[in-house]
């Protein structure tokens, strides 16, 4: 029996940060009824910006946070399907949503409006910049509420060069993790009151809680420089990737510098500086030694591989890793151990590699379902919350739902 059977859950939400708490939801069990437009949540359609497979069929980046929840289609704005979504919430234990305040008050959709009706339902959203203030109601993606509003992109790129280039989800499952940790917590309440909450994190809090071990070093300018630095004046030397004889880089991580110190210097070569007093971080920091240390190092690392000095640090016992690609995660010996990936057999792709969430519970990840295709179980849902066939009927022909069937062609097309 998984966790979370027998919980069920509505999800009316959008791309990638609330759809990764019902993929978390449904991993462990729960039933996950995911609501969408007729035009379909946008993120089945970004395959041509992510270098992916158009096929519905092979929707690798909208499985990823959708897989194993049913899929139907409801035309909110007509009566009846309103009706049927307020029918699907009588039975629901959580509510997932990633509307802003403006359109849910619209709807009658708010937190208070539901609370009235359905008092233990658990009432979960996450918003780009937080639902008060200034910015409350401007639309947020990771790319702007957690990389550059954040301070992140702006931050902790190298002071001469531009910003990283970032990668889609990767601000949204950090606030979708958050959240479900928050959800859980008020299933579990209201467990025992009866009386369900709002939960609710931004993209924007969760980056700033992310960073805050140097957001809050900031307030002491006399210790250090603010960010953006250059990488020749990080705070902890041997805390940065260095060059290698085959133009890899390889990160080291050795948070106690001094106590470490004679250790790393042996280790790259350097016997000769392993007890020079110069070097220690307090001398480092109070003669501006930084960039003349950095040079020091630089010159060790360019003299091996990065497979060399992987093999060194290995024997060593020195936090350390080589710099992966995306390409070399995919065939990576301690990635596979650990059970990362998991081969999807699309129909279009039987080898296809997929991640799977990262929770190990007894001892088992949960495996990697596709998602549902656009309205693929639309009928099947209506018909488990009391709607004859000759309801259906009806209402399909007025357009309160559609189907697969309804839109298959033209997708595929």
């Amino acid at each position: 029996m998984k966790p979370l059977e027998g919980i069920k859950v509505i999800e009316l939400a959008t791309f990638v940060a609330v759809p990764t708490v019902g993929k978390f939801l449904a991993d462990q069990g729960a039933e996950v009824i995911k609501i969408e437009a007729k035009n379909g949540d946008p993120y089945r359609f970004a395959a041509a910006a992510e270098w992916r497979s158009p096929s519905p069929y092979e929707n690798t980046s909208f499985d990823l946070d959708n897989g194993g929840k049913k899929g139907i289609i409801l035309n909110l704005k007509d009566p009846k399907g309103k009706e049927a979504l307020f029918k699907l919430l009588e039975g629901a234990d959580i509510f997932l949503t990633n509307w802003r305040q403006k359109a849910l008050a619209k709807q009658n959709l708010t937190y208070e409006d539901l609370h009235e009706k359905f008092p233990k339902m658990i009432f979960a959203d996450c918003s780009g910049y937080g639902d008060v203030g200034p910015e409350k109601d401007l639309p947020g993606y990771d790319f702007t509420c957690f990389w550059a509003k954040s301070g992140a992109e702006g931050s902790l790129r190298d002071k001469n060069s531009r910003p990283m280039n970032l990668v889609p989800g990767f601000g949204d499952h950090v606030a979708g993790f958050a959240l479900v940790g928050g959800v859980l917590a008020a299933y579990i309440k209201a467990q025992k009151t009866g009386i369900g909450e709002r939960v609710t994190t931004s993209l924007l809090h969760t980056s700033i809680f992310s960073q805050a071990v140097m957001i809050q070093s900031e307030q002491y300018p006399q210790y250090g420089e603010s960010f953006p630095i250059s990488y020749k004046k990080l705070n902890n030397p041997f805390n940065s990737a260095y060059r290698t004889a085959d133009d890899r880089y390889f990160q080291t991580c050795v948070p106690a510098f001094n106590l470490f110190f004679p250790k790393v210097m042996e280790t790259i070569g350097r016997e000769d500086l392993a007890h020079e007093p110069k070097y220690l971080i307090e001398s480092i920091s109070e003669n501006d030694l930084y960039e003349e240390f950095m040079g020091i190092l630089e010159e060790a690392f360019a003299k091996k591989t990065a497979a060399e000095w992987d093999k060194i640090f290995t024997e060593a016992d020195i936090p350390h890793s080589i710099c992966l690609t995306y390409k070399e995660l995919l065939t990576d010996p301690q990635v596979d151990a650990i059970g990362v990936f998991q081969k999807m057999n699309y129909p279009t792709n039987p080898e296809i590699k997929v991640a799977r969430q990262p929770v190990t519970i007894g001892g088992k990840l949960a495996d990697f379902e596709r998602g549902p295709l656009l309205g693929e179980h639309t009928e099947e849902v209506l018909r488990g919350i009391g709607y004859s066939d000759a309801e259906l009927a009806e209402m399909h022909a007025a357009g309160v739902y559609n189907t697969w069937e309804d839109l298959k062609e033209k997708l595929n097309g």
